[in-house]
């Protein structure tokens, strides 16, 4: 079996988006070398990529960029040089390693293949439902706990079902919440896609966020977060003894249970060849006062 061969009952799992023309390619190494094991990770980090290798994987299946570059090519095209570019690059090709993305497709799948992996993994699934139609185009959902929870105890079964050194949140730790919304990444540009208010203007989609707070929902768990929306508000509702909370985890450590989950179903397509989850780590470490 090829590397070429998995990827294609990859993409044969997926639906089919017509006419693609997206990142979902290969990003570096060579389709066609025989595979003799496949990776999945959230991104191929220099971690990721020596453990992939010391498992005797040639085949990394990630979710995120390879090179520093949101358009993602399969190269460096900058007006300027980047030695770490050049470091990872001689590395791959020292591990023998080719790197196949798979993002879009990923998304596309219905269910979301990412948002069931977080579902899975934190045990959350029988609890929760999809927003419908959702929110510009990404996941969003709801999950109703069994019983109630602090801020503080659903942060440590996120850090432990992810792996994280810590996190952020906003809100009172002691407040008791029962209904979340996971509600993917907030930043201002994310509007384009969303309906349009009674003035003709774009909803924003992280102040939309907001109508959800001021129904029932406590506690929400974004991907990127910006500060002066439904961060500032859910300061001032704590404020005014709002039982109203945030736990921020990052892009990277909310969507990696997504591809610990690829490593399942990728398994079940391919199975003469190993199929590991590889955590990349929690990006980030925390000082603390």
């Amino acid at each position: 079996m090829k590397n070429r061969d998995v990827v294609d009952r990859i993409l044969a799992y997926h639906p089919a988006i017509d006419n693609y023309n997206g990142c979902d390619t290969y990003k570096f190494g060579d389709p066609d070398a025989e595979c003799r094991g496949v990776v999945t990770a959230i991104s191929p980090t220099v971690e990721v990529i020596r453990k992939a290798a010391a498992l005797g994987a040639n085949l990394l299946v990630i979710h995120e960029p390879t090179f520093y570059t949101s358009e993602d090519a399969p190269g460096w095209f900058e007006d300027f040089d980047c030695s770490v570019y050049e470091e990872k690059r001689a590395l791959l090709k020292e591990c023998g390693m080719t790197v196949w993305r798979d993002h879009d497709h990923m998304h596309f799948h219905n269910p979301d293949g990412i948002f069931e992996g977080v579902l899975k993994y934190t045990g959350w699934k029988a609890y929760s439902r999809p927003v419908n139609p959702p929110y510009g185009g990404f996941g969003h959902f709801y999950v109703t706990l069994p019983e109630a929870m602090t801020v503080a105890q659903v942060a440590e079964h996120l850090m432990k079902s992810i792996g994280m050194n810590g996190c952020r949140y906003v809100g009172s730790p002691e407040a008791e919440v029962k209904n979340i919304a996971i509600v993917g990444h907030l930043y201002p540009a994310m509007n384009e896609m969303t309906p349009k208010r009674k003035d003709g203007k774009p909803k924003e989609y992280s102040v939309q966020i907001i109508g959800d707070l001021e129904k029932d929902v406590d506690l929400i768990l974004p991907g990127e977060t910006i500060d002066w929306t439904v961060l500032s508000y859910l300061r001032d509702a704590a404020a005014f003894g709002r039982n109203k909370a945030m736990i921020s985890l990052g892009h990277y450590n909310w969507e990696t249970l997504g591809m610990k989950y690829a490593a399942d179903w990728i398994g079940e397509l391919v199975p003469e060849v190993p199929v590991t989850y590889v955590h990349a780590g929690d990006m980030f470490g925390y000082f603390l006062p």
